[in-house]
């Protein structure tokens, strides 16, 4: 069975509005890493939609927009060429390499954890609650940046039940961030 990996970006205060979140190139290659231990990717629109438009545009054109630093281009092209599903009620069709996961939310994405392979990967933060909720997250990454931004709404916020992790791994960054990797205790 492919397992179901979940990775968001931080501040030490809980934040993960991706603006505030400092960026390097070491923190785009593990993010590259992380990619390509997946066979595809699960988004929920919000999260489908944000990449799409940060991401697909430079990948196929080889034009890098003025926001985007060089060392983006690598991460730009692994997740454009990455196979994509998008839970959306409200998409009517997507296109970017990406199908709609259609019915019972759940069983759908069980359905996609059976099929051989290296593993998915979530992003985002409404759908991988959901995935929580349903116990079919596999392995949680936290990576945690050094930073306090004082606003945001918190992770995880109305989980029905606490969800107890067993730490797996640590990686820590030149920049200060720490990659905090866990499993939850079965």
């Amino acid at each position: 069975m492919r397992p179901l990996r979940y990775s968001i970006n931080i501040t030490l205060d809980g934040c993960y509005d991706h603006t505030m979140m400092p960026s390097d190139e070491a923190l785009h290659r593990h993010a590259i890493e992380n990619l390509k231990q997946a066979d595809a990717l699960l988004f929920g629109r919000v999260t489908y939609q944000m990449m799409e438009a940060a991401f697909r545009s430079p990948a196929q054109t080889g034009t890098r927009p003025d926001w985007m630093a060089p060392w983006m281009e690598p991460f730009a092209r692994t997740i454009d060429a990455a196979r994509k599903y998008v839970v959306s009620s409200t998409l009517e069709q997507v296109d970017w390499n990406a199908e709609r996961l259609r019915g019972n939310l759940g069983s759908a994405v069980q359905q996609l954890k059976q099929q051989p392979g290296k593993g998915l990967f979530v992003g985002g933060v409404q759908l991988p609650q959901a995935l929580a909720e349903l116990g079919l997250i596999d392995e949680y990454e936290f990576v945690i940046h050094p930073r306090l931004v004082g606003h945001g709404p918190t992770l995880f916020a109305g989980l029905s039940k606490p969800l107890d992790l067993q730490f797996v791994s640590r990686l820590d960054f030149g920049s200060g961030a720490v990659a905090m990797r866990y499993e939850p205790r079965r």
